[in-house]
């Protein structure tokens, strides 16, 4: 019985290591070749000998794995019944099939190309920065993009090249993603705007493309099917007044009330020092380092009960996927569970490889709580409460369009103008 895992050969745990395909096919006939992937040794699990399924490029990477191990066997039936010789060359031959690899000095190759741009990221000139270097951000989002490529090529059975980004295969990649993949409308979007990026890149550098790609038009969800899931103060103080079963799930509790305080990503809220302090009157001001924009911000903290938990019960650190998963649990021990229109992502699978799609509907409001919830709770609920552009500086946004984007608001001239008013009133009496 013939038998094919994977394995880091690096002990090294600061960087990328390769990923290894080990293929063992009977006595003496045992092979070990690069499989084309790297990763952190952090995301990799030893024993499973596969990725973490902890963000969107590990899981790409392990349902890709997942698929070489069905190809590779599927293979070998075939191989064997042909009386095929199999050795490390079949085997990095079969490695090539699988993902649909060409030779990387080809550049007038999509996937080529994506990878020019990952591999040169640290110094292309970004456009309004003076330094240079792509966000971490950035990167990931072009290695996703470059995953997405891979598995479409898979699907249609052949090699993109830069030169039939036409309307047509527009048209038919942006179906698949949406259709056969599941992808949100704005998470679609987002690889249309990286195909685009990735051939303006290559005609920049004389390489020949589809005179459509200039053409090409992004898309996300119009404000009208855009479902915004925020919890109210009243629900928040629910959440607080309910106690929970168990001490992981109170230390959740307090991620919730402490998020919905902060308005900041998942990542910089689980990331925040509370060394960054300082006590200003009756309240706290904390310093957060802002890991997507490259800013720190000011976050106040002036509810009492959420300054006591920071300095004296502050909750102990879990993974941001792990914060995710039990803030739903959280929320339905509180009875937040209102009816509310939105999506959630259900998995299913064909063959070795796992499909998700966000799936629409009315659902009780806690199995639609993520932790981006908090940040976005925040922003909504101080909205005409508090002036906007204070808003922005502590969420880190730097455009009014953008933030009223992300709260699903439209610009209200009058009440800016009655804040303004209102403002003025205080200011002037104040002084008087």
């Amino acid at each position: 019985m013939a038998t094919v895992k994977f394995r880091l050969k690096s002990n090294s745990k600061k960087e990328q290591n390769t990923i290894y395909v080990y293929l063992s096919n009977g006595r003496g006939n045992m092979f070990e070749v690069k499989s084309g992937f790297s990763i952190e040794p952090q995301n990799w699990q030893l024993k499973l000998g596969f990725p973490k399924q902890n963000n969107p490029i590990n899981k790409n990477m392990h349902s890709d794995l997942k698929l070489l191990e069905s190809f590779i066997h599927d293979s070998l039936n075939t191989a064997n019944s042909k009386g095929e010789l199999i050795d490390k060359f079949w085997l990095e031959r079969k490695i090539r099939e699988c993902f649909n690899r060409v030779d990387k000095k080809d550049s007038e190759v999509l996937i080529n190309h994506i990878n020019y741009i990952i591999d040169n990221a640290h110094t292309r000139k970004v456009k309004g920065k003076k330094g240079l270097g792509l966000s971490e951000s950035r990167i990931k989002g072009y290695k996703t993009f470059l995953n997405k490529i891979a598995q479409y090529q898979l699907k249609i059975g052949r090699t993109i090249r830069l030169t039939e980004i036409s309307s047509q295969f527009v048209s038919d990649f942006t179906s698949w993603l949406l259709d056969t993949e599941g992808l949100s409308m704005n998470y679609a979007g987002k690889q249309i705007d990286n195909l685009k990026a990735v051939c303006t890149d290559a005609e920049r550098l004389d390489i020949a493309v589809h005179p459509y790609a200039k053409n090409i038009q992004s898309f996300s969800e119009s404000n009208e099917d855009r479902n915004i899931v925020t919890l109210s103060f009243a629900e928040q103080q629910k959440i607080a007044d309910t106690p929970m079963p168990s001490e992981s799930l109170e230390n959740i509790k307090k991620w919730i009330l402490i998020g919905c305080t902060f308005g900041q990503r998942g990542k910089d809220l689980l990331d925040f020092s509370v060394q960054n302090w300082r006590q200003e009157d009756d309240y706290f001001l904390i310093d957060v380092w802002q890991e997507k924009q490259k800013i720190w911000v000011t976050v106040p903290i002036m509810l009492e009960s959420i300054s006591d938990i920071i300095m004296n019960h502050r909750p102990y650190r879990v993974s941001l996927q792990k914060l995710n998963d039990y803030v739903k649990i959280v929320c339905k021990i509180a009875g937040i569970d209102t009816l509310t229109e939105g999506g959630i992502i259900k998995v299913s699978k064909v063959g070795v490889v796992k499909i998700k799609r966000k799936v629409k509907g009315i659902y009780q409001k806690w199995e639609l709580i993520t932790t981006h919830s908090f940040r976005r709770s925040f922003a909504t609920n101080y909205y005409k409460k508090i002036a906007t552009p204070v808003l922005m500086g502590i969420t880190g946004h730097t455009r009014e369009s953008t933030f009223l984007i992300y709260i699903n608001k439209q610009l209200d001239k009058d009440d800016n103008a009655r804040l303004f008013a209102m403002q003025w009133k205080q200011n002037m009496q104040s002084n008087l």
